[in-house]
């Protein structure tokens, strides 16, 4: 009889650990996805041209200002594992496609939300990861239908694009000037061999403090951030013939641990007089190949260049450039159309590159930089000369810049261009609640809150805009429903308009990948049922 008696008092505690066990991946569930949406609440209001910006305090009390939402969740301290998720999401879409940014992680807030509430009504999590799944690739199907081609060719089109990008931005107020930069910039560096993608690194911003942002410029040419070594030497050289160096023109050094000990006088005098006669032949080997600018790479163990080389080559009236950076090598060998020489016996007339100009130019301030006109052979590379007037607005004109640039890639990648202003979204959220109706049981509801989530980013855009949410959202549907699939919120003018017609468009791969990135974060999201 005991034996029993037990059994369903066995039965009841198994069942009582298994209903326990359920509770546990609950709660670790609902607790990653707040800590996910409070991260996407943070950037939410930022989206947008009047979004508001955000001012960051690092550890070491440097101050950011930006609305760039990738700057914004990088410079954030995130602690909780699944918020990180986040700001790998947008950091990710910053590399694909380099804008919106906002928008991803606040679709990715969006999506969380939904999943939210379809959990509470007891779908599976993992019936709802494969319904987004599922609707994710549906909407890069509607997207791609209300795409329309572009012809890179088309200049005025392309700087519609970039003006869109620096909107949301605090140098919106000169998008005239860096708008047509980025396209020309991005035109200039386009590899006819490989023609759908763009190298940004050939693009070289150099930021200059003085002045405001529209002195900036693109110079057709190159600009080299350093000084010229002075000691005399010209600084300013016409019909240059100009060298990358990578070997040192300083006395050799003996090795770390060693030392040359001199006994006496003599023996010094002879060191001294062997340096001097080592580095002007040296210099004299330099003067021989016809080089009158000289650029040297950044040395670490030794001095790149020596006071008696600098005399020298004064005197030779050659250029001095020092301290180029390892990582610029290949840009300035690119653009000046020179090669690196390694070694002296290299110095050879064909490794120079030739230009019609090379000069110092003052940025105000104790600023100079090098800037080279008129070069032969150059290779695609260019470079931007940015201006501003204190450093916050310099570093966020740089990042405004960057991101338009990247529009610009986004476009010779895919050519094809989509209406901004919240337009594709909300189109994508009718056609899919058109389609969930066909769809059976769970699956409906879930593509039904995927619908719904995306509409938060028309919500946001006119929440920020200060216009009433609700009823834009709601006319901006009834306008899609109708088929004026263009339409989307117009902060201007406050109220739903076809945004084609305001010449607010932006690139379709900026949009599909949003799309995709944030389904595929949000569903790595309810896959976790335990933090161990």
């Amino acid at each position: 009889m005991a034996p029993a008696a037990a059994a369903p008092s066995a039965a009841k505690s198994g069942k009582d650990t298994n209903f326990k066990d359920k509770e546990k991946s609950g709660s670790v569930r609902s607790s990653n996805i707040v800590a996910a949406k409070a991260v996407a609440d943070a950037v939410r209001t930022s989206l947008g041209p009047r979004g508001m910006d955000k001012m960051i305090q690092s550890g070491n009390g440097d101050v950011t200002i930006t609305n760039d939402g990738a700057t914004i969740l990088n410079q954030m301290s995130v602690i909780h594992p699944t918020a990180k998720m986040l700001v790998e999401l947008s950091k990710a879409q910053d590399i694909e496609a380099g804008d919106g940014t906002t928008t991803v992680v606040v679709i990715a807030g969006a999506l969380l939300d939904a999943a939210q509430k379809l959990l509470v009504k007891g779908i599976h999590p993992t019936a709802i990861s494969e319904s987004f799944q599922r609707a994710a690739a549906q909407a890069e199907i509607i997207l791609q239908n209300m795409a329309t081609p572009i012809d890179l060719a088309n200049d005025e089109q392309l700087v519609k694009l970039a003006t869109t990008s620096l909107n949301s931005k605090v140098v919106s107020q000169h998008s005239w000037l860096l708008a047509p930069m980025a396209v020309n910039a991005v035109k200039k560096v386009l590899d006819e061999s490989r023609p759908d993608n763009v190298d940004l690194k050939a693009i070289k911003i150099i930021k200059k403090m003085g002045d405001t942002v529209e002195e900036s410029e693109m110079i057709d040419g190159a600009l080299i951030d350093q000084k010229t070594m002075g000691r005399g030497g010209p600084t300013r050289v016409e019909k240059a013939k100009i060298a990358l160096i990578q070997f040192q023109l300083s006395a050799p050094k003996t090795d770390m641990e060693n030392q040359v000990i001199i006994s006496d006088y003599a023996q010094m005098d002879r060191a001294l007089k062997e340096e001097r006669q080592y580095l002007l032949d040296l210099c004299k080997q330099i003067k021989k190949s016809g080089c009158n600018v000289l650029l040297i790479q950044k040395s670490i163990l030794r001095d790149a260049v020596s006071e008696l080389s600098l005399h020298f080559l004064a005197k030779m009236k050659i250029m001095v450039v020092k301290d180029i950076e390892r990582d610029d090598i290949e840009f300035y060998s690119n653009i000046l159309g020179c090669r690196p020489i390694a070694s002296v016996d290299h110095m050879v007339a064909e490794s120079l590159g030739s230009a019609d100009l090379v000069e110092e130019i003052s940025t105000g301030g104790d600023g100079k930089v090098i800037k080279v006109t008129g070069i032969q052979s150059s290779g695609p590379a260019v470079s931007i000369l940015l201006r501003g007037s204190n450093k916050l607005v310099l570093e966020e004109a740089d990042r405004s810049l960057h991101d338009a640039l990247c529009v610009i890639r986004c476009l010779v990648k895919k050519r094809f261009l989509l209406p901004g202003g919240g337009a594709p979204e909300m189109e994508v959220a009718c056609k899919l609640r058109e389609k969930a109706n066909e769809r059976g049981g769970a699956e409906q509801y879930c593509w039904r809150a995927f619908a719904d989530a995306l509409e938060l980013v028309p919500y946001t855009l006119a929440e920020n805009a200060g216009l009433s949410p609700i009823h834009t959202v709601t006319e901006l549907r009834s306008q899609h429903a109708n088929g004026h699939s263009n339409y989307g919120v117009n902060v201007r003018k406050g109220f739903v308009t076809d945004m084609k017609e305001e010449n607010v468009v932006q690139p379709l791969l900026v949009s599909h990948n949003a799309i995709k990135q944030a389904s595929e974060c949000v569903r790595s999201i309810l896959k976790i049922d335990d933090i161990v």
